[in-house]
């Protein structure tokens, strides 16, 4: 076994990440949005201990791991960051170990701080509606920008798809005569979600009007598109939703906000809670079951304003 050095600007150490990079990605299944989070973690780390002196990663033990979570704590690192970097190089050590690059694996006993569970953030109907309302006329006059938004807004709440799932699919993947939208989801799984009048409203209207003024020679074949032709990213959509909100006079929410609107919304109108997972892409019913929860408070909250005896 061969002794891997971990200072910062060494071939060892860069090899150390790609392979494991590799091996998140070909064994584990992890989205690209967790790998590098992962290896930004797994680097953080190594960066603490080589700092520390500890040179090589056989050095690294229990006692540093420790030290190294408790100094983010102490700089009010949220606890759902604590919790992912604790994740990270526990997964990080236990391969590391299992490929015989190190002899033990000292993350086996790490204890990390477990996220709080909290209840998501969500609009009514009518503050949803005067969103999506506010939207479309706007787009009345045919400003490309505008129709784009438009179907952007309708989507995420008609389907509740990520934000990243909907600045990912391309052209192929939406079905306006089916009202379906294929997306890749967490772990590059695939799944398809319908969709209903409005939204097909409104993507008719960008993919007929809209979207052939903003779309270049160049241009990829996404979906949505930004001012200069090129796929509309995350951050660009983010802004979109918000600003919306903020054009609409209703409380600020972001893409996950319509997320998580769109299903308290089915569990409120009587979907079960296996489709809900199934159209949201959890792996865990207990994600989904999240959401039962948001509805019993809003149901308390009705009856105790509206029984005479509550």
């Amino acid at each position: 076994m061969d002794t891997v050095e971990i200072t910062a600007g060494t071939a060892h150490r860069a090899r150390l990440l790609s392979e494991f990079s590799t091996h998140l990605r070909a064994q584990r299944g992890l989205s690209e949005h967790t790998i590098r989070a992962y290896l930004g973690d797994v680097d953080l780390l190594l960066g603490y201990a080589s700092r520390h002196g500890r040179m090589t990663l056989d050095a690294i033990d229990l006692g540093v791991l420790r030290s190294w979570l408790a100094s983010m704590a102490v700089t009010r690192h949220s606890r759902a960051t604590l919790a992912r970097r604790g994740a990270a190089v526990r997964t990080f050590f236990a391969w590391a170990a299992r490929t015989h690059r190190i002899p033990v694996d000292p993350a086996v006993r790490l204890a990390t701080a477990r996220t709080t569970s909290t209840l998501p953030t969500v609009l009514r109907v009518e503050p949803v509606t005067q969103l999506l309302d506010g939207a479309r006329e706007r787009a009345v006059d045919g400003d490309p920008v505008a129709l784009r938004d438009w179907a952007l807004l309708e989507l995420l709440y008609a389907t509740g798809v990520r934000i990243g799932e909907l600045c990912g699919a391309d052209l192929r993947d939406a079905d306006v005569h089916e009202r379906a939208l294929r997306v890749v989801g967490k772990g590059d799984k695939e799944r398809v979600v319908p969709f209903g009048g409005p939204a097909t409203t409104a993507l008719g209207a960008w993919l007929d009007q809209g979207r052939p003024q903003l779309a270049r020679p160049t241009s990829p074949d996404a979906l949505f598109l930004g001012l200069r032709g090129g796929r509309l990213d995350q951050r660009q959509a983010r802004s979109v939703v918000h600003q919306a909100a903020n054009l609409a006079g209703v409380d600020d929410v972001a893409p996950h906000g319509l997320r998580h609107t769109a299903a308290t919304h089915l569990l409120e109108g009587g979907s079960d809670l296996r489709s809900v997972q199934e159209l949201l892409g959890h792996s865990s019913l207990a994600t989904t079951q999240r959401y039962t929860h948001v509805s019993a408070e809003r149901l308390r909250s009705a009856f105790q304003q509206a029984h005479p005896r509550a």
